[in-house]
């Protein structure tokens, strides 16, 4: 654990309005590297498919009693539900009725505002340091919880049809919507699972031109994945020497899920742990550093 000085407390929700984008493996290894340079990490697994919580070995907890609508609805301890991951990380699992809770959610007081109430207040900057939200795909209560709860925002894009449409509907219907009602910050967009050449038109080089291109969405990307125009011609000279940009794909990440780990614990020389880790720090900094 390294030395990390004087740092803000801080939530970050991890969405994007299309499944299959890597919420969940962003979400594992983000809140690993943050507790590796840090005290103590809470990832909380609010997507109903459970894959945080399966990946992490704790099915048993995706079933039987509804601990969800225990602690949002009805004001139980988090903590009595909460289970321990490695050293410094911990999780509050996802359940197989979070579509009840949904749905119970819609006809609560202070519908939106449960998870902050229940959970990331009373324990963010007393009992943890950071908070890691994994969240459903879709728009709904349990959402708007997430990120009224964080108030930070990171979304992961992979470069397949659909990333542009994603965070269209992202920008759309949850930051500017949840705008209209309070500050919600955008601290980064993380390209993942990239695989192919950027030296031809395939869909990582689509992508990374995409978002490293547009004024609104540049100042958001990590540096992992920042690219300028001279670096652009070098890769299509020949001549660029960088690490591949994005967060590549390597079979550790989807061995680590099988083996119930986050990465660091399955492979700690995993070439890609240094995007995790620039990730934990652009949410200890509050946004991207150039």
């Amino acid at each position: 654990m390294s030395d990390s000085g004087e740092k803000t407390p801080r939530a970050v929700a991890i969405n994007v309005l299309k499944g299959g984008f890597g919420k969940s493996t962003t979400a594992i290894n983000l809140a690993r590297e943050l507790a590796e340079r840090n005290d103590q990490v809470l990832l909380i697994d609010l997507d109903d498919n459970g894959h945080t919580t399966f990946n992490l070995g704790h099915r048993d907890r995706y079933e039987g009693e509804n601990h969800v609508q225990n602690v949002l609805l009805d004001g139980a301890d988090p903590r009595e539900f909460i289970v321990p991951v490695v050293d410094d990380l911990d999780l509050f699992p996802s359940h197989e009725a979070l579509e009840e809770v949904e749905t119970n959610l819609k006809a609560a007081m202070a519908s939106s505002q449960r998870l902050f109430r229940n959970v990331v207040d009373p324990l963010l900057g007393e009992v943890y340091d950071y908070i890691v939200v994994d969240t459903p795909a879709n728009r709904g209560k349990v959402n708007d919880n997430a990120l009224f709860a964080t108030k930070n925002l990171m979304v992961p894009l992979r470069p397949e049809s659909g990333w542009e449409s994603g965070i269209t509907q992202t920008n759309k219907r949850l930051i500017q919507e949840a705008r209209q009602y309070f500050n919600l910050e955008l601290l980064a967009l993380v390209p993942t699972d990239l695989s192919e050449r950027l030296d031809q038109n395939t869909r990582d080089r689509n992508l990374l031109q995409a978002i490293n291109s547009r004024d609104g969405l540049e100042p958001y990307v990590p540096n992992f994945a920042h690219l300028s125009e001279s670096d652009w011609e070098a890769i299509d000279d020949g001549e660029y020497n960088g690490n591949l940009p994005g967060i590549r794909h390597r079979a550790s990440i989807d061995k680590a899920h099988r083996a119930h780990k986050p990465l660091r614990d399955f492979d700690s020389q995993c070439d890609q742990l240094e995007c995790y880790d620039e990730l934990a720090q652009i949410v200890e900094r509050g946004g991207v550093v150039r």
